[in-house]
């Protein structure tokens, strides 16, 4: 029996075409390396210029503040010679009745303020959100525009209808201008916020015998309790810091504290202006940092996403 070789595959031509491509496609890694490390070098590079620009920007904006707050604790009445830390312009405050006046005179506002566009502001947004008409829409525009217009504008414009209205100029008029600035606030923090609400919890309480107002109550009012106290912190803080529209509305005396520090300095700067100014900016601080910490305390989001209403 006679055992026949075993046939050796033959190999076919590659084609001219084929092999430049197949050529090209194995060495294009190695080839084009080096240009994509230099775009990812050109990528990975960081922007010094924006670095230098934000920096010079927080620079400016914050080394005032730091200059004030270093020289409330100056032993010395010098704005400018910094000697020992000291308490003295802490102490002499809590002794000056006109201020111990204006401090109590603006908590007073601020409490009114954030109680009264609290009450409105949260009855507001549960009609526009309600409201499907077109008259709901435009009544939503028209609420935005406190938000956009200059808080002079506002402050001059408040100012004349008290004096067209033969209004004097005393506390409640700035109790008054400051409810009517805050609610646009309330009402773009709860709005979105109600938007997410489920309307049939508030049906299905209903169903089971409450009436509009109990469902409103028991079931709504509830669900919106992290936002109404986050709205709340916000606007005493905001009315507490307010001097434009303060300014503009308030008498002769007892005046809010931002517009007692105005005042006050017109005639120089001492150093216990300087100790009232870092005690606002620590109160202001704190009571921002809790307004934008109590969504957390109740499970949900903080942070950004209390402007928002998430």
């Amino acid at each position: 029996m006679t055992l026949r070789p075993a046939l050796k595959p033959q190999r076919r031509p590659v084609p001219r075409a084929l092999r430049a491509v197949t050529t090209r496609t194995e060495s294009s890694p190695a080839t084009g390396a080096p240009s994509v490390r230099r775009r990812r070098r050109g990528t990975d590079r960081k922007p010094r210029f924006a670095l230098a620009v934000t920096a010079a920007f927080f620079a400016l904006l914050y080394l005032p503040i730091g200059v004030v707050v270093l020289f409330s604790f100056n032993s010395q009445k010098s704005l400018t010679v910094f000697k020992d830390f000291s308490l003295r312009w802490y102490s002499a405050f809590f002794r000056d009745e006109v201020l111990l006046d204006s401090l109590g005179m603006s908590l007073r506002v601020s409490l009114v303020a954030m109680t009264g566009s609290l009450i409105l502001g949260v009855a507001l947004a549960l009609g526009l959100v309600r409201c499907r008409s077109r008259l709901g829409s435009l009544a939503g525009l028209i609420m935005l525009v406190p938000l956009i217009t200059p808080e002079i504008v506002t402050g001059v414009a408040a100012m004349m209808l008290f004096k067209g209205m033969g209004i004097t100029l005393s506390t409640g008029t700035v109790m008054l201008a400051e409810i009517t600035f805050s609610i646009s606030y309330v009402t773009v923090i709860l709005r979105s916020r109600i938007a997410a609400l489920n309307p049939e919890v508030e049906e299905a309480a209903m169903d089971l015998g409450a009436t509009r107002w109990q469902a409103l109550r028991l079931v709504t009012l509830p669900a919106l309790l992290p936002s109404i106290l986050a709205s709340a912190v916000l606007i005493f803080a905001l009315v507490f810091d307010d001097f434009v529209l303060a300014y503009f509305t308030t008498g002769v005396d007892p005046q809010p504290l931002s517009v007692r520090i105005y005042s006050a300095i017109r005639f120089g700067v001492q150093p216990t202006i300087n100790a009232v100014g870092t005690l606002m900016l620590a109160g202001s601080i704190g009571l921002i940092a809790l307004a934008l910490f109590i969504p957390r305390l109740f499970g949900r989001r903080g942070g950004l996403d209390l402007l928002s209403g998430k």
